[in-house]
């Protein structure tokens, strides 16, 4: 069986893209979480050659990034792409420009699923970045019918989109109402909620990433156990 490493569910935005879609897809796996501690590397290093997450070991196989996850999971798995070909196309371009973009909403509204925050600033990298998402989303629902993004289907390219939807539930962030709808849509799915769930019930704090939220906005309600 496979076995996925990801860190903490409250905070990493990257392992929860394989974990949903695998869950969403019922790919059987192990859950491998490992806590965020001030220095990653001797724990993450000994099973990711990056000492990042997520990472997924496949037997002696060992595959890093999410994108490469996703790939090596669609040679073996039916669904992870949308089956037409236009929309497949779309969702790999989609999936790739979220993979390596987005830097202003990454940096201003690292993703914290227990929190609410009201920014401090809204400024023009970060309204550009929502914009674009916008954008992306309505492509996708519009030209393939949605509900989904590439479809009638949970896909990859949803998955990768996941963590934007938990920054717009924490950050209050605001797009059109048919992205709006697909994000609440995505926050009904049972794997999310199962995510959601387990990130309230983390007990630990990562003190970086509570620094970096702090520096963005004023946190308003904190729905974490204590």
């Amino acid at each position: 069986m496979y076995q996925l490493y990801i860190a903490n569910k409250n905070y990493s935005s990257w392992s929860l893209r394989p974990w949903l879609l695998m869950t969403e897809l019922n790919i059987p796996f192990t859950e491998q979480l490992q806590q965020f501690l001030p220095d990653n590397f001797a724990n993450f290093s000994r099973f990711s050659p990056t000492a990042k997450v997520p990472c997924l070991h496949d037997g002696s196989t060992v595959v890093w990034e999410s994108l490469a996850i996703v790939e090596y999971l669609a040679e073996r798995h039916a669904g992870v792409w949308p089956a037409d070909a236009k929309a497949r196309n779309y969702a790999r371009c989609a999936a790739s420009e979220m993979h390596a973009g987005f830097s202003a909403l990454r940096n201003i509204c690292g993703m914290n699923c227990g929190v609410r925050v009201k920014l401090h600033q809204y400024p023009a990298a970060l309204a550009k970045d929502v914009q674009r998402i916008d954008t992306l989303w309505q492509q996708g629902l519009t030209e393939f019918g949605g509900p989904f993004l590439g479809g009638n289907q949970f896909s990859a390219v949803d998955a990768f989109f996941a963590p934007v939807v938990f920054r717009i539930q924490s950050y209050g962030l605001e797009l059109s109402a048919p992205a709006m709808a697909y994000a609440k849509r995505i926050l009904a799915l049972p794997g999310m909620q199962s995510w959601y769930q387990a990130a309230l019930n983390e007990s630990w704090r990562d003190q970086g990433h509570e620094d970096e939220m702090r520096a963005s906005g004023i946190v308003v309600s904190d729905l974490r156990l204590s």
